[in-house]
């Protein structure tokens, strides 16, 4: 995918949110088009990366996983995106049972910028992003200069840091071209949301 220069904000208040996508469970490549059609109602879909075939890590036994990522504009506060996301999730089909278990999707919120957030059921950054190949991988292909908030440091680096691990790439999902930050549309989250042509 191709990286435009920093583009400025189209709201003075929106946030620049990257969003990991993923599951293992059922038509995986239909449950990632399913998720990016739901984020596509909260906000602007800037970017998406290239869909990645990942191996499980924790959990019981369970098949690969494809994972993206999507860098997500919303003019919203963290929680009120971590509720819009684990609304979608449930819509689409997740039943949360285990930890780590298989699902059909997972809408994760993995990172925004300088934005740093420590509660008890949110954390922003992601607090496992720096532990997770399969996150970072996607992750720097929409945002290739992402830093880590708290400590500065590149992720590029971080992910060098870790041990190998399988993260495929297999190509973009079909029909994301329109979402490419060369092109981004205006969609809103709900109706507070403003829309900016």
């Amino acid at each position: 995918m191709s990286k435009p220069p920093n583009l400025p904000s189209r709201s003075p208040s929106a946030v620049r949110y990257v969003i990991g996508l993923g599951g293992n469970l059922g038509d995986r490549t239909l449950a990632l088009a399913e998720g990016l059609r739901a984020l596509s109602g909260m906000g602007a879909l800037l970017a998406v990366s290239s869909l990645y075939e990942t191996d499980p890590v924790g959990g019981p036994p369970q098949g690969p996983y494809l994972n993206a990522a999507a860098l997500l504009e919303a003019a919203v506060a963290p929680r009120r995106l971590l509720e819009a996301l684990l609304v979608a999730e449930r819509t689409l089909g997740r039943v949360r049972r285990e930890r780590w278990a298989p699902r059909r999707i997972d809408l994760d919120l993995l990172w925004a910028g300088d934005l740093i957030v420590s509660e008890p059921d949110l954390e922003v950054p992601h607090p496992r992003l720096g532990e997770r190949a399969f996150a970072l991988v996607p992750l720097l292909e929409v945002v290739p200069d992402a830093r880590d908030p708290r400590t500065g440091e590149p992720y590029a680096g971080v992910l060098a840091g870790l041990p190998p691990a399988r993260v495929r790439r297999l190509g973009a999902l079909a029909g994301t071209a329109a979402f490419s930050r060369d092109g981004a549309a205006p969609w809103g989250l709900g109706v507070e949301a403003a829309r900016n042509p």
